[in-house]
């Protein structure tokens, strides 16, 4: 299966996992936001735009991921490692509106941030130019995005590798705990898509998407999950690898795959692996 995510809008959620925006600093921002239940994901935002033209800002054209290095912004220090499930969906439109979403595959994501004052729009903590996030090209196919499918049995684990010492770095969190996921989680995204304004830390992603001549595919980061007192506590420096796993607890323990990963020795069909050098 070919994906591109050159041809493909890509976005990400914010606050899909309770108490990952209160670890980052950035609950404040969305205090003004509504959302249907205390429960639901706050916004959607954009981290691509292919072909990007007004009303897109201009960064949101520069293709942002490498599945290899994190390429430090100029003049930033707080870097941290969000990691995440990625799911590609085919988009069906129904005149200008998006109608349905189908994931075919998912992939380890490194939703990488930088945790500053004074950005506007989330995008702009997101998208510093080439280089500031990752997707793993190791993708699982998604046989049903509902309940009894492939990812009911995938966690969710990274770690930081620093001076020979590997580090947990967010918690080990299963792919079901998200606050929103399947049906709900897709129902939720097309309302975004459509309706979503252009207000406090959110923009009107459909006139992205229309700017963009509706693209056939998009790539959705669901959701960070909370850090550890480590992953929390320490910022991405140069020298380090920064390491997203997804992996199916039917066959592999955790503490195996902190084993292996500091070995990297993760390539499995049924793991996908996201190793990243972070460099000035």
């Amino acid at each position: 299966m070919n994906i591109d995510l050159r041809s493909m809008a890509t976005f990400g959620v914010a606050g899909n996992f309770t108490g990952h925006l209160e670890q980052a600093g950035e609950a404040r921002d969305f205090t003004q936001v509504k959302t249907v239940e205390a429960k639901a994901p706050k916004a959607v935002f954009p981290t691509f735009i292919p072909n990007a033209k007004a009303p897109v800002p201009e960064f949101l054209g520069i293709f942002p991921f490498d599945e290899y290095r994190i390429i430090f912004p100029k003049g930033e220090s707080k870097l941290q490692i969000e990691p995440e499930c990625a799911i590609v969906c085919d988009v069906v439109y129904d005149g200008d509106n998006v109608s349905k979403l189908t994931p075919i595959v998912f992939s380890a994501s490194n939703d990488c941030s930088i945790r500053k004052e004074g950005a506007k729009k989330i995008s702009q903590k997101k998208n510093w130019g080439e280089s500031s996030k990752g997707f793993a090209g190791n993708f699982i196919k998604i046989d049903k995005f509902e309940k009894g499918g492939i990812l009911d049995k995938y966690r969710i684990a990274s770690f930081l590798i620093r001076d020979g010492e590997i580090y947990t770095y967010g918690e080990d969190s299963a792919v079901s705990d998200y606050s929103y996921i399947y049906q709900q989680l897709l129902n939720w995204l097309v309302d975004k898509f459509n309706h979503q304004q252009n207000e406090g830390p959110a923009e009107d992603l459909h006139s992205y998407l229309l700017a963009a001549g509706k693209p056939e595919r998009v790539m959705v980061s669901i959701g960070a999950t909370r850090y550890t007192e480590f992953g929390e506590h320490n910022f991405l420096k140069n020298g380090d690898k920064a390491l997203v796993v997804l992996y199916p607890q039917d066959a592999y323990t955790f503490e195996e795959i902190k084993h292996r990963a500091l070995r990297d020795n993760l390539e499995e069909d049924n793991i996908s692996v996201l190793i990243q050098d972070v460099v000035l």
